[in-house]
């Protein structure tokens, strides 16, 4: 699996990780093949999953803690704090609750799932910079940030950068090529692609058969593989069968020619 640094970090991590929005809800059998799938995606590379305390009130970070048990260094792991927890106590009591349910002493991607107009940034970046020097997470980021508010987060981080900002964006969601995109390009903050295959809607009717078949790719996979095709973009695609697991891993094990996405690029603009 192709792996890009994260923000100025130094980090490297995998081009494709997993999201796990709307998982952890499952009883059973559901539970079980959502356990799998995540397993066997860290065995395919694709070791960077993405959680949320917001998803399923913690049943989803819940259920990444149990996938991972045991995984150790294999695994880099990101969650998101809510708004409604941006005071400076509830953020720390927030991470608290995320590390005892992922089973961590560490998470290695903190970040604001939203921008609060309620919070102050400042109080919010100086819990976060606390809970990194003691050592409870690696790395802040932010999420659903416009340029301007990510300009604001990281004036107030005197010690630390803001590595990401995880946004939506796939072939049929652009709206971040406008400003965001090339903001975070410039900066090097690592853009994190939410719902890249557009929450299961593939609009496979729109991609030309002779580029699937050009380079043995599904419409899934094309999608990933355009969605990435940037070098500061990572994608979390969802990951809660094996089939679709295994098919997002290998989504970019070749990468589509520059006229081929300038192509593709043009085809959905318009």
């Amino acid at each position: 699996m192709e792996k890009r640094e994260l923000g100025r970090t130094g980090e490297k991590i995998p081009v494709v990780g997993m999201g796990t929005w709307q998982i952890g809800d499952a009883k059973n059998e559901g539970r079980a093949t959502e356990l799998k799938a995540i397993r066997r995606g860290v065995e395919l590379g694709m070791t960077l999953i993405d959680t949320a305390e917001m998803y399923g009130h913690g049943r989803s970070e819940t259920l990444v803690g149990e996938a991972i048990k045991g995984l150790g260094d294999d695994v880099f792991v990101a969650t998101k704090v809510s708004p409604e927890h941006f005071g400076y106590d509830q953020v720390k009591r927030s991470c608290e609750s995320s590390l005892k349910r992922l089973g961590l002493r560490q998470i290695d991607l903190y970040q604001l799932h939203w921008p609060s107009d309620r919070v102050p940034i400042g109080e919010t970046m100086r819990a976060m910079e606390e809970l990194v020097s003691e050592g409870k997470i690696r790395y802040v980021g932010v999420s659903n940030f416009s340029v301007a508010e990510m300009r604001e987060a990281r004036e107030a981080l005197p010690r630390s950068e803001v590595a990401s900002n995880q946004v939506r964006y796939s072939l049929t969601h652009r709206s971040i090529e406008s400003e965001v995109l090339p903001f975070c390009e410039k900066e090097r903050i690592s853009v994190i692609a939410y719902s890249p295959l557009d929450t299961g809607r593939l609009p496979a009717d729109r991609i030309p058969g002779t580029l699937l078949d050009k380079y043995g790719l599904t419409p899934a996979q094309m999608m990933l593989n355009w969605a990435t095709w940037r070098d500061g973009v990572v994608a979390i695609p969802k990951a809660s069968s094996l089939e679709h697991v295994e098919e997002n891993a290998g989504s970019c094990a070749t990468r589509i020619s520059a006229a081929d996405y300038q192509s593709l690029s043009k085809a959905f603009r318009s």
